[in-house]
């Protein structure tokens, strides 16, 4: 939701939330405690988390950019993650957090000291994991040297972001196998943007390395705002689950609360 440009109603957003959150899926990805200057559609977030009603074991999870965010965040029991994004690349971590690198690892340490205080786990999302658009330095032993210091700090949850959908399918599977194979008590995941014609390919390469914790949208909607004017879209939700049901996985989700989900988004994002 947070890239999309028309307003939608609070309470739209509440009702899509709770429907999702009767398919079963392991976490859903709510809201944001940042500046509503920054991200006006995360605005009513505080509104929003006061009225979801949690299903099953389905977690809750809400993105935040500092120690502000966060401190907001923790005092919702309902609230299971806090998601940080941390990019490698410099000019993308201004853009997104208004941050330097090395100032956002401060505020990373900062982040999971709250939560670790209050019960809460922090995801770590690497943004721009697979290459930027602004000629900043990229290289797969940078991204390896900032997740060891991530990890050293003990973050335990690391989401490697395709943030502009330039990842090929090789260097989904040479990042992920590798730092599954050097990290096996950390979880990776991936949160891959995609086009309509190369989603199943990267998303075979992550599994195919071992990934086990997957973002997606359903319809594809979305992308971050701060990366550049056209978004692109997130990996939809609609061909993910097909792609793991024949995979064995997803296999207890509850098909009619999806279904009403999929109509739910058709009618929201027009």
């Amino acid at each position: 939701m947070q890239g999309w440009k028309q307003w939608i109603p609070t309470q739209d957003k509440i009702e899509y939330i709770n429907a999702l959150l009767k398919v079963g899926f392991d976490t859903i990805d709510f809201g944001s405690f940042v500046n509503p200057k920054a991200i006006p559609q995360m605005a009513d977030t505080k509104e929003v988390i006061s009225q979801l009603k949690k299903e099953g074991t389905t977690k809750l999870l809400a993105i935040v950019a500092n120690e502000r965010g966060a401190t907001d965040a923790v005092v919702y029991d309902a609230i299971d993650y806090l998601g940080f994004p941390f990019s490698i690349s410099e000019t993308f971590q201004q853009r997104n957090t208004n941050s330097s690198i090395v100032e956002s690892l401060h505020r990373v340490a900062a982040i999971q000291k709250i939560c670790l205080q209050h019960n809460k786990q922090l995801v770590v999302y690497i943004s721009m994991g697979f290459g930027n658009p602004y000629g900043d330095p990229y290289t797969v032993s940078l991204v390896y040297d900032w997740i060891n210091k991530l990890t050293g700090m003990g973050i335990s949850i690391i989401s490697l972001a395709d943030t502009v959908g330039l990842a090929t399918a090789e260097q989904v599977h040479l990042i992920c196998n590798d730092l599954i194979t050097a990290l096996p008590e950390i979880e990776i995941g991936v949160h891959l943007h995609s086009s309509a014609t190369n989603w199943e390919i990267k998303l075979k390469a992550a599994i195919e390395a071992g990934c086990t914790r997957f973002d997606g949208a359903l319809g594809g909607i979305g992308g971050c705002p701060m990366a550049n004017d056209e978004l692109v879209g997130n990996m939809d939700s609609s061909k993910m689950i097909p792609f793991f049901q024949q995979r064995g996985y997803l296999t207890s989700l509850n098909s009619t609360a999806l279904e009403e989900c999929r109509r739910m988004a058709a009618t929201i994002f027009v």
